[in-house]
């Protein structure tokens, strides 16, 4: 499956009108025995895929609500070893997209071609290293592509225009468009020129563009999907299921999911 259930699943849900949804959730936040709940709620919900956490001790792209997140799910005892094997115990459970995101050095340490076994057995579709910059990816990026797993990009608001246009070149899956400066965390609003930014990415890129980084509530979501395909949440997320308010959650995800914006409310 791998790359190939990402665009697949993306492709069907943007020729259906759909708006694409990534909710991010901490592996082991509240505990590895809720994680197979939280996906099979998540893709009832409709989501597209699931942005999964390993969480690590030093995350340099996360803003304090997911450190915290890492902080409980590490004092559960999480590592990447348990979450590989959760993943592939549970995988016909689910057919949702799986995206990993991991630092360099839990991967490293496991080994790298053995983590893209693993990860494949595991039902693994995608993996974002966000600590692995375009010109080191090659560590990683041959193992994966052995066994199908797409390597998710991110480009930054401060990325020249050579540099956007190489990442997008590469790109799999989907573009993965911070959308902030700094750190992970919800945000009041986004500057204006990130639409802009936005519309440049989906000129470049043959694969979905996905806004990621501060998003928190629906207006935002549907602010920035109408310039790109969709929306990754992360901290919005993590705080609800830590407050155990799934409701919210669900309104959140079809929200963003399925609207029409207004030419009035672009920007």
């Amino acid at each position: 499956m791998g790359k190939e259930r990402i665009e697949r699943t993306f492709q069907n849900k943007l020729l259906r009108g759909e708006k694409l949804f990534i909710p991010y959730l901490m592996a082991g936040d509240g505990g590895l025995d809720v994680l197979d709940e939280r996906i099979q709620f998540l893709e009832k919900c409709g989501v597209s895929a699931i942005e999964l956490g390993i969480p690590f001790s030093d995350p340099v792209a996360d803003g304090p609500t997911i450190q915290k997140a890492g902080l409980r799910s590490l004092k559960e005892g999480t590592t990447l070893t348990g979450v590989l094997k959760h993943l592939k115990k549970c995988k016909k459970t689910r057919t949702v997209p799986i995206i990993l995101m991991a630092y360099l050095n839990p991967i490293y340490r496991y080994g790298l071609e053995n983590f893209a076994v693993d990860a494949k057995e595991a039902g693994v579709d995608g993996v974002i290293i966000p600590d692995v910059p375009l010109e080191e990816e090659e560590l990683v990026t041959g193992y994966l592509h052995q066994h199908h797993i797409a390597f998710i990009r991110l480009v930054a608001l401060t990325s020249s225009r050579d540099r956007v246009k190489e990442i997008a070149s590469r790109s799999e899956g989907f573009l993965y468009a911070v959308s902030v400066m700094g750190t992970t965390g919800a945000r009041k609003n986004h500057d204006s020129h990130v639409k802009d930014y936005l519309e440049m990415l989906k000129r470049y890129s043959s694969v979905p563009v996905l806004a990621g980084f501060g998003v928190s509530n629906v207006e935002q979501a549907r602010k920035l999907s109408y310039h790109c395909d969709g929306v990754i949440v992360g901290s919005r997320i993590v705080e609800l299921f830590h407050e155990d308010r799934t409701e919210e959650i669900k309104v959140f995800i079809r929200g963003s999911i399925h609207h029409t914006l207004e030419p009035s409310h672009k920007g």
